[in-house]
């Protein structure tokens, strides 16, 4: 999927929406005009490192996550999964008109295309995206926590709702490590046999 492709399939999302649709209109025109939500790259170096990777990532997650809930929690509301799914990283945009990543302009840009914005407030990833959020769509207390807690056991917060994790948490976090890990580092899918000699 090019960047183009990426900003038609997140617009499509959006407009998906039927509870909250004008809440996440409203929010994603805040994002659009204060942040670089739609041209932030996904990390410094490792995960999607150009121009439009977070969206890029975003919609992959968001797609992912409505496979995952129809096959597996079908009552979820598909409103849930598209919010906590387009917006989980939604921090990595930064705030408004101090975006978290900035090009790398030293020697080093091969490595480190984007480094962090040592000006901005250091805070977690799914913490900020919790507070942008909260400011503009009432979040029910399932997508709060799908947020806060989309890394799984991979962060030592993921320790705080261990075995205690609603249905939306876990699919959230399977959807994004499924899009970054398979689908976008292009990771093969192996499926050994196994016979007998």
């Amino acid at each position: 999927m090019d960047y183009k492709s990426s900003v038609e399939e997140y617009q499509k999302l959006l407009n998906s929406t039927s509870n909250r649709k004008k809440e996440c209109l409203s929010f994603a025109h805040f994002l659009e005009e204060h942040t670089n939500w739609l041209t932030a790259p996904a990390s410094t170096r490792f995960h999607l490192p150009q121009k439009g990777g977070l969206l890029f990532h975003s919609v992959g997650v968001c797609k992912n996550l409505l496979r995952l809930k129809e096959l597996l929690a079908p009552t979820i509301p598909d409103d849930s999964c598209i919010i906590s799914g387009l917006f989980h990283d939604v921090g990595k945009a930064g705030l408004p008109h101090k975006p978290l990543y900035h090009e790398n302009t030293s020697e080093n840009t091969r490595s480190f295309p984007f480094k962090v914005n040592k000006e901005l407030s250091s805070t977690a990833v799914a913490m900020r995206s919790a507070y942008l959020l909260a400011r503009y769509l009432p979040l029910a207390p399932e997508e709060l926590q799908a947020v806060l807690y989309h890394d799984g056991q991979y962060i030592p917060e993921g320790e705080f709702i261990a075995h205690q994790e609603e249905a939306l948490t876990l699919l959230l976090h399977w959807a994004d490590y499924w899009t970054a890990h398979i689908e976008e580092e292009g990771h093969p899918i192996r499926i050994s046999s196994y016979s007998e000699s």
